[in-house]
């Protein structure tokens, strides 16, 4: 199956080059270029893609408001472009909706692994690493929480469950936690992912820490993965 992909950035060459390194490869069809967020948000409409590559810092609608517009309609994920390594711009990106989050200096093998990882709908950050980009932004800017109703709908053991993934816990250390199989922790995921309205596990840990469920410098449970075991991408 061949992948569709929007990229925008206004800068022409930046552009023109992630087109032509993704168009490059026998699997990844780039079907539009944009060069503001505006034009990025109708590409997508126009041409229903599986991924758009948006640059974060873009005139007229900028990248962070163009995902949170492609987001809301479904179909489509983004990867977010940027040469700001900031926690803030990580925190707000992935706020937004954004499967995943790369450096524009990123090596050509690399860009194409995103596309591809965003694509079959996991996310490009291990929860473990959104956790703590969301600790280091929350700790900085001192982020008031807002309580959410919604987590009265889930159960006691789905409460658990939103718990375990914002501290970073695969779907196995999650069921050695609570003593079950791998399937039901499988199965409690998909409930708090579609009882929240939430899109991915990445989304869960920005949940858990604005609802006030887990709060910044919180002990990690025993067999919680340590920074350096986080891979590069992880299924919901």
């Amino acid at each position: 199956m061949t992948i569709r992909v929007v990229v925008a950035d206004d800068q022409e060459l930046v552009r023109s080059g992630f087109a032509m390194i993704l168009d490059a490869q026998t699997d990844i069809e780039v079907v539009a270029e944009a060069g503001d967020g505006a034009e990025a948000v109708e590409a997508v409409r126009r041409h229903t893609p599986d991924v758009a590559l948006l640059d974060i810092r873009m005139p007229r609608v900028d990248g962070i408001e163009a995902c949170r517009e492609i987001a809301a309609s479904g179909g489509c994920r983004t990867v977010m472009l940027t040469t700001f390594d900031s926690d803030e711009y990580v925190y707000e990106a992935l706020h937004a909706g954004a499967s995943g989050f790369l450096l524009k200096d990123v090596r050509r093998d690399d860009l194409v692994h995103a596309v591809r990882v965003v694509a079959r709908g996991d996310s490009l950050l291990a929860p473990s690493v959104a956790r703590r980009l969301v600790e280091q932004y929350t700790r900085a800017t001192a982020r008031p929480r807002r309580p959410d109703p919604r987590l009265g709908a889930l159960t006691g053991r789905e409460r658990e469950t939103l718990l375990l993934l914002a501290r970073g816990l695969s779907n196995a250390e999650i069921a050695a936690e609570l003593v079950v199989s791998e399937h039901t922790v499988k199965t409690h995921v998909g409930n708090v992912l579609a009882k929240l309205g939430l899109r991915d596990r990445i989304q869960a840990v920005i949940c858990a820490y604005e609802t006030g469920l887990i709060t910044a410098g919180d002990p990690p449970p025993g067999g919680a993965a340590g920074p350096g075991s986080s891979p590069a991408s992880a299924r919901n």
